[in-house]
């Protein structure tokens, strides 16, 4: 099990600008996929976005496309998750998780928790309108 660790949540108003930054440990080179879901006060984790940590493939949810950009740092063995124009239903706990399998189902596979076996704790981002 890969160890993640997320930082970089907070509290902003709505229209504001996060980024949140995942760290993995040196297992990390091994890695197929990494990405970030969310979990909202009373609903299930939802995937945000991903991506194929060797390149090439990218997925987000309709609800964050066009205003959050997931993007890594393979040197670092770092991912992040850029997130613009928040609005306050983008309030949740937001963990970053990874798998060394190739997530089946292509894109939407991307996105299901159920592919991803190394989760972080999760931070916190809160958006007041």
């Amino acid at each position: 099990v890969e160890q993640l660790t997320e930082s970089g949540g907070g509290s902003v108003q709505a229209g504001g600008s996060l980024r949140l930054t995942c760290t993995a440990s040196a297992y990390a080179l091994s890695l197929y996929a990494m990405a970030w879901f969310r979990q909202a006060p009373g609903k299930e984790r939802e995937g945000v976005a991903a991506l194929y940590s060797g390149g090439g493939r990218l997925a987000y949810a309709d609800s964050v496309k066009g205003r959050f950009t997931i993007s890594q740092d393979a040197a670092t063995h770092t991912l992040y998750l850029q997130m613009n124009s928040l609005t306050p239903e983008d309030t949740a706990i937001y963990y970053c998780a990874a798998t060394f399998l190739q997530p089946r189902g292509g894109a939407p596979g991307m996105l299901r928790r159920e592919e991803y076996k190394s989760w972080g704790r999760g931070t916190q981002v809160i958006v007041s309108s």
